[in-house]
């Protein structure tokens, strides 16, 4: 029996997760409390997802486990043990705002929790491949630094600047502004690492732009695009912090992402960071993300502009993916910033 442990299962990136491998004939246990609610009210409940992991799959189980609670989390590694092939961490406060309210339970939530997981598999599955779902805001505020220039609709890099093909993993994460999250995330970011290159743990690390797609619970802290269609569908005000809606964000749908952590299943390596994300080929200001939703709507979007950014937020991210590819030449993407957005929208408006 081959066993995959997914936390987070029910939020975007691990129910894709739950999916893709389900749909493999593997065996697939999920672990998801729904912390998302209490982050980020009903908007960020994934309930409604769960239930349709369970109608879907059969051959899921569900645990509601926190994955601070390092007793509930090593029973259930000890009762599956060496039948697990694969670990999906997905699970994590993401919000830069949220964090800066209860830096202690960010902290819990991504530092903490990673460890125990990590434990459990040196412990109970020293074979298991651990796929980690880090972050580019590992790199803080850095890429601000870069000479920007400012467009109609967004800020872009000069061409033939180093970092033109997007960010690779040569960029120093230290001595710059992270946020709160962004340091809980750095902290399992090189936990990760250290329980590869240390004990030899199989384990890939994910330093992922904006993670997108249908499945996603959207709310105004976490889930850019998400969010955004959600504002386009409703007509429910839509807000911008700062650098005038011109922000850069590429975009990776949560297919891509998990069918990227199955090439690294499949020829894993100790301790691997990769940089992830849409690239050139999927990325948007939000100023054009909301001229492509006013076209696909056929109505005005609605919006205010709010001056102060958020804190640690970048201007400007491409992901360079070049890394991830070079090792596995055999993946590469399916969805554009277009289907994205089209299915994200298709999604919600049967949701909503």
């Amino acid at each position: 029996m081959s066993v995959v442990i997914i936390t987070g299962s029910c939020g975007l990136i691990g129910s894709e997760a739950v999916g893709f491998f389900s749909e493999l004939g593997l065996e697939v246990v999920g672990l998801d409390n729904n912390m998302r609610e209490k982050f980020f009210g009903k908007d960020g409940s994934v309930i409604w997802n769960k239930k349709r992991l369970q109608r879907k799959y059969k051959k899921y189980t569900h645990f509601s486990a926190d994955i601070r609670d390092r007793d509930a989390v090593f029973r259930i590694f000890k009762k599956y043990g060496k039948d697990i092939c694969l670990v999906i961490h997905t699970a994590a406060q993401p919000s830069h705002d949220w964090a800066a309210k209860d830096p202690m339970l960010d902290f819990q939530v991504n530092a903490l929790g990673t460890v125990v997981l990590l434990e459990a598999v040196r412990q109970y599955s020293p074979k298991t491949v651990f796929i980690f779902t880090s972050t580019n805001k590992v790199y803080g505020d850095r890429p601000n630094s870069l000479p920007l220039i400012e467009k109609q609709e967004r800020y872009e890099l000069p061409e033939g600047h180093k970092y033109y093909s997007g960010i690779d993993e040569s960029m120093s994460i230290d001595n710059c502004l992270h946020s709160v999250f962004g340091a809980s995330k750095v902290s399992a970011d090189i936990l990760a690492q250290e329980y590869g290159k240390y004990f030899g743990i199989r384990a890939g690390i994910f330093r992922g732009g904006c993670l997108t797609g249908p499945a996603h619970s959207g709310a105004e802290l976490h889930g850019f695009l998400s969010y955004l269609v959600k504002c386009a569908v409703t007509g429910r005000p839509y807000s911008i912090f700062g650098y005038k809606g011109k922000q850069v964000r590429d975009n990776i749908h949560s297919y891509d992402l998990v069918n990227a952590f199955y090439h690294f299943f499949k020829n894993p390596r100790c301790g691997e960071v990769y940089n992830i994300g849409g690239g050139r080929f999927a990325n948007v200001s939000v100023l054009e993300a909301i001229k492509m939703l006013e076209k696909l709507t056929a109505k005005k979007f609605n919006f205010e502009y709010v001056q102060q950014n958020r804190c640690g937020d970048h201007i400007w991210w491409i992901s360079d993916c070049g890394k991830f590819k070079s090792h596995y030449p055999e993946w590469d993407y399916k969805y554009n910033i277009e289907d994205t957005i089209n299915e994200i929208y298709q999604a919600q408006k049967e949701w909503i």
